[in-house]
């Protein structure tokens, strides 16, 4: 279990964390998401003793990061991936990070073999692509067999193949009672990989609830409508709670009835329907709405 209890970072005049408490349960995914500057990566690196807090706490298991005897065995961190000494192999960067905690040679063969990186283990790190660096990196954050993961952006430059690896891994890993806190901007990823949301904007904590839950709560299901007569439609389902919008002659996008309901009243009146299709909100729409004014960087439209 992750606990933040209060946390607040000042730097100078800027406050990158206000006041966050939030826990990750195990036995979930957490995904942690929030716009560049709303202070994820601040707040992990204040849970795994980077960064002091000025005020509040963190704790993994009940002890701050510090307490930890043997903190590789405790918890599994991937902050930056490219925090290797580039002159070593990806085997020898490995054995030097197991030599501090008695770990086993053959612990490193392990996760060599299960980041999927055997085949450039004995290459140097600096000499690595992107997806190869975050391989490591996953690798690295294994090595103790810890309880508790904290991953930040570990799909970043992996291929298809190695985004899903990461996907089923965590999925797995929660499912053995361990506490995973994974960050991404990848919505679609994050979607099919998370039980549990923790969003942040601007240093605050904006929502925290099960994936479903906050999906339902900011955004609207929409039924897509194409027909002839859709000025007849209109006035069929027209209702206090009903908003409809045309993008064209034939087609109506309808929000506040179910697909069934705009079928029986179709059915009643006789008007043929080419399509009925109900759309639900996704990740993506919550997180947009959710964080809309909560965006520190702001990239100017397209029209």
């Amino acid at each position: 279990m992750i606990t933040a209890e209060g946390l607040t970072k000042r730097f100078g005049d800027k406050t990158a964390v206000d006041d966050v408490s939030f826990t990750v349960q195990p036995g979930s995914v957490t995904g942690f998401l929030g716009p560049n500057g709303a202070g994820k990566s601040t707040t992990m690196r204040m849970i795994v003793g980077l960064d002091r807090p000025t005020s509040g706490r963190a704790a993994v298991a009940g002890r701050e990061y510090r307490q930890l005897r043997a903190p590789l065995t405790e918890v599994g961190v991937l902050l930056d991936a490219k925090a290797v000494h580039t002159g070593r192999t990806a085997r020898d960067h490995l054995r030097a990070m197991a030599a501090t905690h008695g770990i086993p040679a053959t612990r490193v063969d392990e996760v060599i073999d299960l980041a999927g990186i055997g085949s450039v283990a004995r290459k140097r790190a600096g000499k690595f692509s992107l997806g190869m660096g975050q391989r490591l990196g996953i690798a690295s954050a294994l090595l103790g067999d810890p309880h508790t993961l904290i991953l930040d952006e570990p799909v970043n430059g992996l291929d298809p193949e190695g985004v899903r690896w990461v996907r089923q891994f965590v999925r797995h890993a929660a499912s053995e009672g361990r506490t995973v806190l994974l960050s991404s901007h990848l919505m679609s990823e994050m979607a099919q990989t998370a039980d549990h949301v923790i969003v942040m904007g601007r240093g605050k904590v904006l929502a925290d609830a099960p994936l479903a839950e906050l999906v339902r709560a900011w955004t609207t299901n929409t039924v897509r409508v194409r027909t002839p007569r859709a000025a007849d439609l209109v006035a069929a389902v027209g209702g206090p709670d009903v908003e409809v919008v045309s993008s064209a002659p034939d087609l109506l996008d309808i929000v506040g009835l179910p697909a069934a309901r705009i079928g029986d009243l179709a059915a009643e009146r006789g008007i043929p329907l080419h399509e009925l299709t109900p759309t639900t909100g996704s990740l993506e729409d919550a997180y947009l709405a959710l964080t809309g004014d909560a965006v520190e960087y702001r990239t100017k439209e397209i029209s």
